[in-house]
């Protein structure tokens, strides 16, 4: 089993350019070994070169190094995952009492709290920041019941950095630095953007409004993500450093010194499966703790993804085989890149494929969505169902208050039904893009939500 560096990185360049990507920094890890690739530029403003050891935002990957930490305090025996967080947060609330009183850390972990996840609030840099994000999430409500669903939660993972916190005496930023990134050996892997700035930073791309496959995307008008998001999102890495953090996981907990991070016991439960997922076409069938857990032709693995202000990060572990792969991007088509790579490498180093999205079957079928057609809202996004003038179901998202402030126009997409039975549609903005399923999953209550993009958003209207 072999990568040859050279064909890598000269397929890299190419797979970059034609799916419009200014930048990547790619990391396999297979048959004992760890080949790295860079394409590109870091910000196609100044023409800064993507160097394999360009640090990249790696967004919600950042959760499972947060998990890490969690796992580490259940180790300590300092925490329990289905005791009430306020057992350790006293002063949390949200705008239901009773989900204050009974959400546990493993619902936070699991994105089963239902507590309204995208909450991105500046609350500014100083040191009480998620002391203060915490207070701020006294009226946040819910997007489904406690435990009912599962519907992706950034604002778990900021409550889950305030226990660490609590219980580690220390900020997050350096219990992370100290209990995790040093003993594993990611030297590049950082927080505080006075810390990136020594380094290569890649800049995040937003793309053209109406542009077309060949437009290429333009620097994003800020880099930064609030503080607050710190434990959902705010890590700054190379390709390199996530394939240590992810192969400290595959030997279960022990890094390459043989340093013992993490219980084995721990590091396996991370990647059992905890909850099934609603959505499960678009990143995975089930969720673990931190991790979430596809199945590609029959095989389990685990991984995370991670998006931010035009940057994107992928990490999938395949553990069967021994193989990591880390791709991450500044801006474009992103997701059919790492599609691409992935299918250029895991034949070869794994023996399967990564499968694609779901496809409109070659015939229409016939649907009827009557019952379906309303308005949905969750926090900061309103989704409209209705039939456009030729009946075709279409989705008009709205976003009402973007990631760190970023406005975004409303998207209006058209539904094509897949399989109707399991309430599976897929849908793309731009005949070029890939396409993307959009779920329609009722309830034991016979509430109805639309799963889209991870998030179940609720029928209020």
């Amino acid at each position: 089993m072999t990568l040859d560096q050279a064909e890598l990185g000269r397929r890299l360049e190419e797979l970059a350019r034609e799916y419009r990507v200014p930048g990547a920094s790619l990391a396999v890890h297979a048959g004992g070994r760890t080949v790295l690739a860079a394409a590109g530029v870091l910000n196609r403003g100044t023409g800064v070169e993507t160097t394999t050891d360009s640090l990249f935002q790696i967004g919600s990957i950042t959760k499972t190094l947060t998990t890490t930490l969690v796992m580490q305090l259940v180790d300590e025996g300092l925490l329990d995952l289905d005791e009430p967080v306020v057992k350790v947060l006293p002063e949390f609330k949200v705008a239901d009492p009773d989900v204050t009183a009974s959400v546990t850390m493993r619902h936070l972990l699991t994105h089963t709290s239902g507590i309204q996840g995208d909450v991105f609030t500046d609350v500014g840099r100083g040191d009480d920041v998620l002391e203060r994000f915490v207070a701020r999430c006294a009226d946040l409500g819910q997007s489904h019941p406690l435990g009912a669903t599962q519907s992706y939660c950034n604002t778990g993972f900021g409550v889950a950095g305030r226990v660490i916190e609590v219980l580690t005496g220390k900020l997050w930023d350096t219990a992370l630095r100290e209990r995790l990134l040093a003993p594993v050996g990611m030297d590049h892997t950082f927080t505080l953007p006075e810390d990136v700035l020594r380094f290569r930073a890649a800049m995040g791309h937003l793309p053209v409004p109406d542009g077309g496959a060949d437009d290429w995307p333009r620097p994003a008008p800020r880099w930064d993500v609030p503080r607050s998001a710190g434990p959902a999102g705010i890590v700054v890495a190379t390709a390199e450093d996530l394939v240590t953090f992810a192969r400290m996981h595959l030997a279960d907990g022990a890094a390459a010194d043989g340093t013992r991070v993490l219980s084995a016991a721990s590091a396996r439960m991370m990647r059992e499966p905890q909850v099934a997922v609603p959505d499960r076409w678009t990143i995975a069938d089930h969720w673990g703790l931190g991790w979430f857990l596809p199945t590609w032709e029959g095989r389990a693995l685990y991984g995370h993804d991670g998006g931010t202000i035009g940057q994107s990060a992928f990490l999938r572990v395949l553990p069967d085989r021994d193989v990591v792969i880390v791709l991450l991007t500044n801006g474009g088509r992103t997701r059919e890149l790492f599609r691409a790579v992935a299918n250029e490498v895991l034949p070869e180093t794994a023996g399967l494929r990564m499968p694609g999205p779901p496809q409109p079957p070659a015939e229409p079928l016939p649907v009827d969505l009557a019952d379906w057609y309303g308005s949905y809202e969750r926090h900061h996004v309103r989704m409209d169902l209705a039939p456009s003038e030729d009946g075709t179901p279409e989705l008009t998202v709205t976003v009402t208050e973007g990631l760190a402030g970023v406005d975004e126009p409303p998207h209006r997409m058209s539904l094509t039904a897949v399989d109707p039975d399991a309430g599976l549609f897929v849908t793309r903005e731009q005949d070029f893009a890939a396409w993307t399923p959009v779920v329609l999953h009722t309830l034991g209550d016979s509430s109805r939500y639309i799963h889209f993009g991870g998030r179940a958003t609720p029928k209020t209207g």
